[in-house]
């Protein structure tokens, strides 16, 4: 699986609808209402690199509300649970 962060900006009326049609399209795992520079940071999690464009370009950009993003691919993924578990490997 590969994800991407996608930072959103959006029209300031209409963040929650648009966080919720943005949350509803297949390949989004989760958006965030956040402070600072945007107004919502979506997960995209798809299995090749070309489905980004489906996702992203052909529908979250297009999701009425949606002013400008911006798209960060992630190389590698880290979390807690994925090191427990890898240090956890063969010892019970």
């Amino acid at each position: 699986m590969i994800s991407a962060i996608v930072l959103i900006s959006a029209d300031v009326h209409r963040i929650p609808e648009v966080a919720a049609a943005i949350a509803e399209i297949e390949g989004i795992s989760e958006v965030y209402s956040v402070t600072g520079d945007v107004d919502l940071i979506a997960v995209a999690k798809v299995a090749r690199h070309e489905d980004f464009a489906d996702v992203i370009a052909d529908r979250l950009n297009k999701v009425e509300g949606v002013i400008d993003s911006r798209t960060h691919i992630a190389f590698r993924t880290y979390s807690k649970d994925d090191l427990g578990a890898a240090f956890a490997l063969g010892l019970e």
